[in-house]
């Protein structure tokens, strides 16, 4: 009950922190309309995508589906494309029916594994319709001027142990020195699961079959990741999920795992013999400390990236974690560093004396030399060296046997996550990170992939001096048009793009598209994008060596109060807008002079209803409305109620009152910065008003038409929604008024100006003009009446 009140207690604070909404949302056809995205989905109808290896030397993208490999070009994604078909073996597919297996999803040869495997070859691996099969692809030296792309089949062996029997089981691999490092479920059934290493000139190495090392393990990643300077003491780190089963409990749970094993290990010589002899694990924490100190945990680990920085020995690690509570549903990014990593494997490890007690710490004689500990040339010590795995006392290799878990746990740096989110709609799936230089320092920009075929772009900013954090959800974007889970994601820093893949085919993304923004310094300010910058006449991509006085870029603060102000501009920069619009902090401009904001003049009938329009620039703004009536110079905050309702959209008047004249500003208040983005003087007229008014006054009066006048496309009814929320008498009153008032005075025909909803101007051809450029036709049998 405690443990669940303290899952209650983070939940109700993380959904009531909240956090805001993407700054832009890209829908897939603007992304396609833009040129922002390429998509790629084979030329058999349906890629069945399940692996990718971006190769920048050759400039090609290799992909791997069902039964086929591509390699594409990397700045022209439909040139020069080449493909190889590669189906399963004769009768394997058949055999595959008859093991119960699914024929549509199963029994095909999907590659899953598709990596670098000398300066000429790759090595492919496929399901093989459940038999697994691998091969070598001859991919050509690099700089060659004609791309060579071809399958050996005379290479074609077994895959067993190198790639799964089904497209969907968890796996993960590397190749190191010519040897594939692989962590899988080596049988049919599911029930042999372990890390493997083959293809090699070296004897295949193992895990033992006991639940003490992988209990049911689902593999996430695998990285060589040097520990120093001497190559015999580098080793292959595994990050995984698997169940454990408490002391005090029967129920199985889920943690997330990190294990390493030594490069150079060659298995025991009469203890381990053929197995791994210098396997070690230790739990990832990823958590959020709620009352009482009790931790909320995300433990299901769904992706890892290693962000490689110059000392090649210390990546930082950024891990993508999910709940797998029953109270609440969120992922979490946490970021690793390598010392304390090995700081961990460098400790205690853990001990119980049967499954009925407690874990703690092994107390008792560490066996020298320590298990494992690669045998190098940094480890040995003189009086005992050892040059091999096989030289190792069998007393090391019982202990490494009976103690593979560490018993402190990996903390994340800062021991708090880096991102949380509780409020999204989708699974996050996948993760990948550029880190980017920008005018205030270095930001990560991190790239998270859903299960409904979007991407997430978020910076997330570090206070200064503070271990306090915020992030920017920058931008949507709906990658896939159907909302199929993304499954792997590749980065290029050096082109700028993100290649995302989905069983469906494989999108190239550009990283950014600044000018998505806007036009005005402000806007660009606001978006807060690390690859974006003011360069004082557009928002354009942001490059470090470039040298320009009037570039202007603060992502860490992101005010345009500072950065788009006069002082920022220089001398003689003409930045207050004209008519004096300025901003509420400070009275500087809102933004340089093409941020006017125009007057539009508005009419309306008393008792009837009105909308003053105003859609913010970003969803991140939130919105006042303020009102100034003449004589008074003062403006007032609108105060809503049941007849004044403010929308998404704008401000409806269900019923409007002579007192509710004046002059209406929409204000946006977005990071500390406000600024007026609509400005609409509202005139209201009385029906005795309109009555004495001559044919051409009535011309220059538009009371407003309503919903049965108008037939707007099935895409663009906004305004019918806003009418919805006005009573059935009010609307009838509003039409009563058109028809007798000034709408019969020209049976038959409709005349420009005539018939204008309130807000609108009435176009050629009797269409009314919605703003920003949507145009509503008025049918006919309007006209007659």
């Amino acid at each position: 009950m405690r443990a669940a009140a303290a899952l209650g207690w983070l939940w109700g604070a993380l959904l009531a922190a909240g956090s805001s909404p993407p700054r832009l949302r890209l829908p897939y056809s603007e992304l396609l309309g833009t040129n922002r995205s390429v998509l790629f989905f084979g030329h058999r109808g349906f890629l069945g995508f399940r692996s990718l290896y971006l190769d920048e030397y050759r400039d090609r993208l290799f992909i791997g589906g069902k039964d086929v490999l591509y390699s594409l070009r990397l700045d022209r994604a439909g040139a020069d494309t080449k493909e190889i078909y590669w189906p399963p073996l004769p009768g394997q597919t058949e055999e595959c029916f008859r093991k119960g297996k699914d024929p549509a999803t199963d029994c095909a040869n999907y590659v899953r594994l598709l990596q670098p495997y000398n300066r000429t070859h790759l090595l492919a691996c496929g399901t093989g319709a459940c038999h697994p099969v691998c091969t070598f692809i001859y991919v050509g030296h690099r700089g060659e001027t004609q791309h060579t792309f071809s399958l050996d089949p005379t290479s074609m062996e077994s895959g067993r142990g190198r790639c799964p029997h089904e497209p969907d089981r968890a796996f993960a691999s590397t190749i190191i020195g010519g040897e594939l490092y692989a962590g899988l479920t080596a049988d049919f059934l599911g029930r042999d699961p372990g890390i493997f290493r083959s293809t090699g000139t070296r004897a295949a190495l193992r895990t033992e079959v006991d639940q003490r090392l992988l209990n049911d393990p689902k593999f996430v990643a695998a990285y060589l990741i040097p520990d120093s300077d001497d190559r015999d003491d580098d080793k292959a780190y595994f990050f995984f999920t698997e169940k454990v089963v408490e002391a005090d409990s029967k129920e199985y749970t889920i943690v997330s795992r990190v294990a390493r094993v030594c490069v150079n290990d060659a298995g025991g010589q009469r203890v381990l013999v053929n197995k791994w002899s210098t396997f070690n694990k230790a739990r990832l924490v990823c958590s959020v400390l709620g009352p009482g100190g009790i931790d909320t945990h995300f433990d299901e680990l769904e992706d890892v990236f290693l962000l490689r920085t110059k000392d090649g020995k210390s990546p930082e690690i950024y891990a993508l974690f999910s709940t797998v509570s029953h109270i609440f549903q969120g992922s979490a990014v946490c970021v690793y560093r390598m010392a304390d990593i090995r700081e961990v494997f460098n400790g205690p490890f853990a001990h119980r004396d049967s499954p009925l007690h407690q874990w703690g710490a092994y107390e008792g004689r560490v066996p020298y030399p320590r298990p494992g500990v690669c045998p190098s040339k940094t480890t040995n010590q003189p009086r005992r060296p050892y040059s091999s795995t096989k030289e190792l006392p069998d007393e090391v290799l019982h202990f490494a046997r009976a103690h593979p878990l560490m018993y402190k746990a990996v903390r994340p740096r800062h021991h708090r996550p880096l991102l949380v989110k509780t409020d999204l709609q989708h699974r996050l799936r996948q993760l990948v990170v550029d880190r980017v230089d920008t005018e205030d320092g270095q930001h990560d920009v991190l790239f998270l992939g859903t299960d409904a075929g979007s991407v997430l772009k978020v910076v997330v900013l570090q206070k200064q001096s503070s271990a306090v954090t915020e992030e920017v959800i920058l931008e949507e974007l709906q990658v896939f048009k159907v909302p199929v889970p993304i499954t792997q994601m590749e980065i290029s820093v050096k082109r700028q793009k993100l290649y995302v893949g989905a069983s469906l085919g494989v999108a190239q993304v550009r990283l950014h598209q600044c000018k998505s923004y806007g036009t005005a310094c402000a806007e660009c300010c606001l978006a807060r994008d690390p690859y974006c910058a003011w360069d004082g006449t557009a928002c354009t991509r942001f490059v470090p060596s470039t040298k320009r006085r009037s570039r202007r870029q603060d992502v860490r603060n992101g005010d345009p109060n500072l950065l788009c102000s006069e002082g920022a501009w220089g001398r003689g920069a003409r930045c207050r807008a004209r008519g004096g619009e300025t901003t509420d902090v400070g009275s500087r401009p809102a933004e340089p002079p093409r941020g006017r904001v125009p007057q539009r003049q508005l009419y309306g009938v008393e008792g009837s209803s009105a909308f003053l329009e105003c859609v913010p620039r970003s969803p991140q703004a939130s919105v006042q409305w303020f009102v100034q009536r003449p004589p008074d110079e003062q403006r007032d905050e609108v105060k809503t109620d049941e007849r004044v309702l403010q929308t998404e959209q704008g401000l409806l008047f269900r019923q409007l009152h002579r007192h509710d004249a004046g002059v209406y500003y929409c204000k946006t208040l977005e990071h500390g910065f406000t600024q007026t983005v609509a400005k609409t003087a509202l005139e209201v007229l009385g029906g005795e008003q309109l009555a004495r008014a001559t044919p051409r006054q009535r011309e220059d009066r538009h009371p407003p038409c309503p919903e049965p006048w108008l037939a707007a496309p099935a895409s663009k009814t906004w305004y019918k929604d806003i009418l919805h929320l006005a009573s059935s008498a009010d609307r009838q009153r509003v039409e009563e008024q058109c028809l007798r008032l000034w709408c019969s005075h020209r049976k038959g025909k409709m005349a420009k100006g005539k018939h204008a909803l309130a807000g609108m101007d009435v176009g050629k051809k009797g269409r009314v003009a919605k703003p920003q450029g949507e145009r509503i036709r008025v049918p006919r049998q309007a006209a007659a009446t």
